[in-house]
């Protein structure tokens, strides 16, 4: 009996372990778009959301008859490392007016939740119209049209917005459905910007639980923890150097370090712990959007390549790091192709170093680059050449 009510009690840790890292990659996750995840969320939705709210700060939101569960992920900071991207084509990032479009959109479907594609997209350049500061909407033109489509396409694949039927023709103007709950959860920020008087990132993610400018002991303190562990959770690698001083205190703390390594161990992260810094590893990268070291572009088997020199004679210029990749495209005339141009190489060394930068491992400063304590785990081991990892690629 002991024995069944163990494997119980550990099936549920590691169900609960799966789904914090299910939200933390994919911080909406919904039935018609993963039906098993969901499960997984829907069953465990007590649990999860006491997690994220201890560790984190950070609300869960999770409705089982609608079929959708919304992490509502806060930072003080911009992040343009994980924008919104199109869903068709090659799945690039959306410019501003896509980002405006899908605004006007889920703003019109919140009046008019049943449409079909040009009902909506007259209302679009009605608002776009009466909008101060918004550019016209003319769905004529067909760059327009364009962006019109991956801001619907976008909200399909949220969930969103679904058709009610499939077309009988061709030219069959189809109708859609809006969940204007789901519209309104898409939007995770604690001060509603409609509220805003001018466009104050800092105002529209202030969190009055942490008290503001003059917090208490115990508002204090609760900031510190869920800024760490929100900093371990998102971010790549977390130097010492790059903590607030009470992001260094509590980390320092026994307190804290008990508090990181519990939160490690019950979402299923390995913790690194080195004394510049400190690492979360998802050992079956749930969690994990992008990688490195991974040789599906150019930029990032030349960030792997530039690191050695980096390391090992930098801090270096922007212009000694382009002379690195120039070395790199003279040796290899069949790889990068798309880099074998005048201008190749410079950037190339800038795309590298964008990578470099994602993952934490460099920093420019003007025109020097230096690499970061976490770079040294990348070294090129002196019996692994170089070459036969860009031939690998």
């Amino acid at each position: 009996m002991n024995g069944r009510a163990n494997q119980l009690v550990r099936a549920e840790k590691e169900e609960i372990a799966r789904a914090v890292r299910t939200l933390l990659g994919r911080p909406l996750v919904s039935r018609h778009a993963d039906p098993a995840a969901f499960d997984l969320v829907r069953k465990r939705r007590r649990p999860l959301v006491q997690w994220f709210d201890y560790f984190c700060g950070w609300r869960l939101v999770v409705e089982p008859g609608q079929g959708y569960a919304r992490l509502a992920k806060v930072s003080p900071r911009a992040d343009a490392t994980r924008p919104a991207r199109r869903t068709r084509g090659s799945g690039a990032p959306f410019d501003r007016r896509r980002y405006t479009l899908l605004c006007l959109c889920a703003a019109e479907l919140l009046a008019a939740p049943v449409t079909t594609v040009g009902l909506l997209a007259r209302r679009v350049a009605r608002a776009a119209a009466a909008e101060p500061g918004v550019p016209p909407f003319d769905p004529a033109r067909g760059e327009e049209r364009a962006a019109f489509a991956d801001a619907l396409a976008l909200l399909q694949q949220y969930g969103a917005l679904t058709p009610l039927h499939e077309p009988s023709t061709r030219d069959a103007d189809v109708l859609y459905r809006a969940d204007t709950t789901l519209l309104t959860r898409l939007l995770t920020t604690p001060v509603p910007p409609s509220t805003l008087q001018t466009a104050d990132l800092a105002a529209l993610t202030a969190e009055p639980r942490y008290g503001g400018n003059d917090p208490t002991e115990t508002q204090r303190l609760l900031r510190a923890r869920h800024s760490l562990v929100r900093r371990l959770l998102d971010e790549p690698v977390v130097h010492h150097d790059d903590l607030t001083p009470d992001q260094h205190a509590y980390a320092a703390s026994p307190t804290g370090r008990r508090t990181i390594r519990r939160a490690a161990e019950e979402a299923g992260f390995v913790l690194e712990e080195r004394a510049e810094g400190f690492l979360l590893v998802d050992p079956d990268a749930i969690a994990t959007d992008d990688r490195f070291p991974d040789d599906g572009s150019p930029a990032k088997v030349a960030a792997l390549l530039l690191l050695d020199p980096l390391i090992t004679g930098g801090p270096l210029t922007t212009a000694r790091l382009a002379d690195e990749a120039a070395g790199l495209l003279r040796r290899f005339p069949q790889w990068a192709r798309s880099y074998q141009s005048r201008d190749g190489a410079a950037r190339l060394a800038a795309d590298a170093l964008e990578v470099l930068a994602r993952f934490g491992l460099a920093r420019r400063t003007g025109e020097q680059v230096t690499a970061l304590p976490a770079a040294a785990r990348y070294r090129v081991a002196p019996d692994h050449p170089d070459a036969d990892l860009v031939e690998d690629a």
